[in-house]
């Protein structure tokens, strides 16, 4: 055969037996998929079908390609072998972290269906997230060593670094010793349960949710969408408010000043009155009471219960809103104001405060 045909014979060929075994291993997972609608594994491993035509073409391609009678190929032959390697190490690195996710995520979305506790859920949700990319890095990394090792020029210097290795560990500890921390850190976060994704904290000040976990930053997307990013050396290092450990529900209070005439047990009626039509209640409990006073008015305290944070927000909201609104229309005289007059004197000590003042002015 003609070398110039060979070439595309070649190619060709290895197309369409790539493309077909894609094709065969993408309907079998397709009836696997129909006979066990119970688990997505079958259905996720179909996203690796790119990954593994890209990996079968290289193998073929590298199995024959010393076949082909084409004088520049065979003049280039060590360099085209040395491509197709890199090329089937890095398409085989990416099969496997394709394959390694599909399982992860199968086997957590069995586990989340079956579980009505969210906080387990969100604990092996940051779990498998974590695992995920230290596979990640490890399949990187090990591929990366791979293809380094094909050179035969590298070779020698690895050699060179494994002998210094001791030397070198130790100052690369030291130089890295922050990254390092953060790195065992994130460990920790992982499987010490302390935060989790989707858990509701306070951090430096700032409310928010943890949107990501990494091995070495955690992100807090706050109310207004903003995104704190800080290490996860902070969360071991520091104490931080945690507002969905030991369950979701929450008690929250709501603080208004008040006039010292405040008719404190109308408002309680009427705290209960707003609680009962406010749908963030969860109905665990309430309560109103005066907890301070100064020289010009008094601290009015409420006290509601939620199922969570967010519903605990909407409900300190909703009887703020709606107290002060109640105490303007009903109750004005409640209302905190500065007195800019002499109060008023009960006409039954009327008299005995004018046969004082005389006096009291000598």
């Amino acid at each position: 055969m003609n070398s110039l045909v060979q070439v595309p014979a070649v190619i060709g060929g290895s197309l369409v037996l790539t493309f077909v075994a894609g094709r065969v291993t993408d309907l079998l997972l397709r009836r696997a998929g129909a006979r066990h609608p119970e688990t997505p594994l079958w259905n996720m491993l179909r996203r690796c079908r790119s990954s593994v035509r890209l990996l079968l073409f290289a193998a073929v391609l590298r199995a024959v390609y010393r076949q082909i009678a084409w004088e520049p190929l065979q003049e280039h032959e060590a360099a085209v072998g040395e491509v197709l390697t890199l090329v089937l190490i890095g398409a085989g690195a990416w099969c496997v972290v394709l394959v390694t996710s599909a399982v992860v995520e199968s086997s957590y979305a069995r586990y989340a269906l079956g579980t009505r506790d969210p906080s387990r859920v969100r604990r092996v949700r940051t779990q498998v997230t974590l695992i995920m990319r230290i596979v990640t890095a490890v399949v990187a990394v090990v591929a990366a060593a791979a293809m380094l090792l094909t050179f035969p020029g590298l070779r020698a210097v690895g050699t060179s670094l494994l002998a210094s290795a001791g030397i070198i560990g130790i100052v690369a500890g030291v130089a890295a010793q922050s990254t390092l921390g953060n790195l065992f850190a994130g460990f920790q976060i992982a499987f010490g349960d302390m935060v989790r994704i989707g858990d509701t904290v306070v951090v430096a000040g700032e409310w928010g949710v943890v949107e990501e976990i990494t091995l070495t930053f955690l992100a807090v997307r706050t109310w207004d969408e903003r995104r704190i990013t800080m290490p996860v050396s902070y969360f071991t290092g520091r104490p931080f408010e945690n507002w969905s450990r030991g369950g979701i529900q929450m008690t929250g209070t709501v603080f208004l000043h008040c006039d010292h005439t405040t008719p404190v047990a109308l408002m309680r009626e009427k705290l209960r009155e707003i609680l009962e039509g406010c749908e963030a209640w969860d109905g665990r409990g309430w309560d109103l009471a005066v907890t301070d006073t100064t020289p010009s008015s008094i601290v009015v305290r409420a006290i509601v219960t939620a199922k969570d944070a967010d519903d605990l927000w909407t409900a300190r909201c909703a009887v703020r809103e709606q107290l002060v609104a109640w105490l303007a229309e009903k109750h004005p005289y409640a209302l905190p104001r500065v007195s800019t007059s002499a109060a008023a004197v009960p006409s039954q000590y009327a008299d005995g405060v004018s046969k004082r003042a005389p006096g009291s002015d000598a």
